[in-house]
C-alpha cells in the first residue's frame, strides 16, 4: 500500500502539474506557428502536442490533423512540403508539384512569410508570459520596498566596502534604481564582478565599489543555487514595505519587464559559463521542470502560473538560438536567403540540420544528467 500511495503522490503531485504546465507552453508555441502559417496561406498537415504515436486526434475541414501524442515532451506543426516534424524541407516533393500546390507549401512560400511563421512560435511564448505576469500584477499588485539599508551583515562585502545602515542606494553602475528588488536583481547574477553603488548618505552622494560574493542559497524546497550577495538587508520600517496597485497598462509593462529580466538573466548566465565565471550545473531539463512543477503546485495556482510564465519565456528564448533544428536556426537560413537572393543549398541545409540535431541531443543529455545529479544526488 505504501508503494501505491507514493506512486499516487508522484502522479498527482508532480507528473500532472508538469504535464499541465508543459502542455500549455507547447500548445501556445505551436499555435503561434499555426495561426500565422494559416494567415500566410500555408497549408498545415499536422498540429501535434507531444511526439510519437497518436493517442487522440481528429481532422478538421482544412485537412489539418490535430493530435495528442504519446510522448508529452514537446510538439510540432508539420506544414505542407515538410519532410518531417522538424520542418526539414522535402525538396524533391516540392519540385514535383504544380505552381498552385507549391505556393501552399512552406518551402515554396515567400521568405518573409516563412520568417513570420517561424518567429510566431517564440513570440507567442513571450506573449503568454507577459499575459500571465500582467494578470498576476493586476490581481495582486506589485510588492515593493525602498532601497534603504537597515542592516549590514558582519564580515560581508558591504561592511568591507563601507556601506552603512541608513544608506539609500540610488544607482548601480550609473543605472538609477528605485526599489530594493532592483538592487537584488542587479547584484544576484554578478558574483565576483565589481559593481559601483551610488548611495545617498546624510545629504551626500557617494560612489562605493563593491564585489558581490558568490554564495549558495537554498529555497523553501531545499533547491540550491549560487548567487551574488553583498550582505545588506532592509526591513519593513526602513524599506517602507508596501503593495502598489497597477492598472492594466502598467501591469502589461511590468509583465514585459519581468519577461525581459528572465531573458537577460539567462543570456548573462550562458555568457558567464563561457567566461568561466559560472558552472553549467544550473542548466535543467524535464526532470527538474517536473520537480519544480510539483513544488509550485503545493503553493497554489498562482505559483504554478508563474512557473508557466517563466518556462514559456525560457522555451521562447531557447527556440530563438541560432541552432539548426530550432526556430532560430531556420531564421538564420532565411536571413542568408534574403541577403543572397536565393535559398541556402539543399546539401548545406541537410548537413546543418544534422549538426543541429546533434547539438540539441547533447544539450538534452547534459541537462538530464544535471537533473539526475541534483534531484537524485
Amino acid at each position: 500500500m505504501e508503494y501505491f500511495a507514493s506512486l499516487y503522490g508522484l502522479i498527482i503531485g508532480t507528473i500532472i502539474p508538469f504535464l499541465i504546465v508543459l502542455t500549455i507552453v507547447v500548445f501556445v508555441h505551436e499555435m503561434g506557428h499555426y495561426l500565422v502559417g494559416r494567415w500566410c496561406g500555408i497549408r498545415i498537415l499536422t498540429f501535434s502536442v507531444g511526439f510519437g504515436p497518436e493517442l487522440l486526434g481528429f481532422s478538421d475541414r482544412h485537412g489539418t490533423r490535430w493530435r495528442l501524442s504519446a510522448i508529452p515532451l514537446g510538439g510540432y506543426v508539420k506544414f505542407f512540403g515538410d519532410e518531417n516534424a522538424a520542418s526539414t524541407p522535402d525538396f524533391s516533393a516540392v519540385e514535383s508539384m504544380s505552381s498552385e500546390e507549391r505556393a501552399r507549401t512552406f518551402p515554396g512560400a515567400n521568405v518573409w512569410k516563412r520568417v513570420a511563421t517561424v518567429a510566431a512560435g517564440p513570440i507567442a511564448n513571450f506573449i503568454l508570459a507577459i499575459f500571465i505576469f500582467a494578470v498576476m500584477f493586476s490581481l495582486y499588485g506589485k510588492p515593493i520596498s525602498d532601497p534603504v539599508v537597515s542592516q549590514v551583515q558582519p564580515g560581508s562585502a558591504a561592511e568591507e566596502a563601507g556601506i552603512m545602515p541608513g544608506d539609500v542606494v540610488v544607482a548601480i553602475d550609473e543605472q538609477p534604481i528605485s526599489t530594493f528588488e532592483d538592487l537584488r536583481r542587479y547584484v544576484s547574477p554578478r558574483p565576483e564582478v565589481e559593481v559601483v553603488l551610488t548611495v545617498r548618505r546624510e545629504g551626500r552622494s557617494l560612489d562605493i565599489p563593491i564585489v558581490p560574493r558568490r554564495s549558495e542559497i537554498e529555497d523553501q524546497f531545499g533547491n540550491k543555487m549560487e548567487v551574488g550577495l553583498i550582505g545588506v538587508v532592509t526591513d519593513p520600517t526602513a524599506g517602507n514595505f508596501r503593495r502598489v496597485d497597477l492598472n492594466p497598462i502598467q501591469a502589461v509593462g511590468e509583465g514585459a519587464s519581468s519577461s525581459w529580466y528572465i531573458v537577460s538573466r539567462t543570456v548573462g548566465y550562458i555568457a558567464n559559463i563561457f567566461r568561466g565565471r559560472e558552472k553549467a550545473d544550473q542548466l535543467g531539463g524535464p526532470i527538474r521542470v517536473a520537480q519544480m512543477s510539483g513544488q509550485m503546485a503545493t503553493l497554489g495556482v498562482g505559483a504554478l502560473l508563474q512557473l508557466t510564465a517563466v518556462l514559456s519565456v525560457s522555451i521562447g528564448f531557447l527556440n530563438l538560438l541560432p541552432v539548426p533544428m530550432l526556430d532560430g536556426g531556420h531564421l538564420v537560413f532565411y536571413a542568408i536567403e534574403i541577403i543572397r537572393g536565393r535559398p541556402v543549398g539543399e546539401r548545406a541545409q541537410e548537413i546543418a540540420f544534422k549538426i543541429g540535431l546533434s547539438l540539441v541531443l547533447m544539450l538534452m543529455i547534459f541537462a538530464t544528467w544535471n537533473d539526475m545529479s541534483i534531484v537524485f544526488g
